[in-house]
């Protein structure tokens, strides 16, 4: 399983997780089979408000979860069609979001649950 995190740098483990998943600078991927970490340059940071496209930098990155601090339904919808499952953490570094998402302690983002005008529930 492919895991990818918004961060704020590109320090691997220790990157912490960035406030706004689209205007992340960096994306860092935790693969759970080879126990490695890729990190990418978010090339769509500079997007509008509610115009971004996760699936524009992450397309070719085959992955299966997102894990952030919120999102709007706008990103839910787009990831949910490219079959990817997102993810809410409070706040913290790659390596805590990969220990939460180990011992199944992290909360689905939903339609439902996504954010609204910068506000999440």
């Amino acid at each position: 399983m492919r895991i990818c995190i918004p961060t704020e740098t590109d320090e691997g483990l220790k990157a912490v997780v960035y406030a706004h998943f689209g205007s992340a600078p960096y994306f860092t991927i935790y693969d759970t089979d080879k126990d490695s970490i890729e990190i990418i340059n978010n090339t769509d940071m500079l997007h509008a408000h509610g115009a971004c496209q996760p699936t524009k930098t992450l397309g070719a990155k085959k992955i299966d979860t997102l894990v952030c601090l919120g999102m709007g339904v706008r990103a839910v919808q787009r990831l949910n069609a490219s079959r990817i499952k997102a993810y809410r953490i409070g706040q913290g570094t790659v390596e805590e979001v990969i220990n939460q998402f180990k011992q199944g302690l992290l909360e689905e983002i939903t339609l439902e649950s996504a954010c609204s005008q910068h506000r999440c529930h």
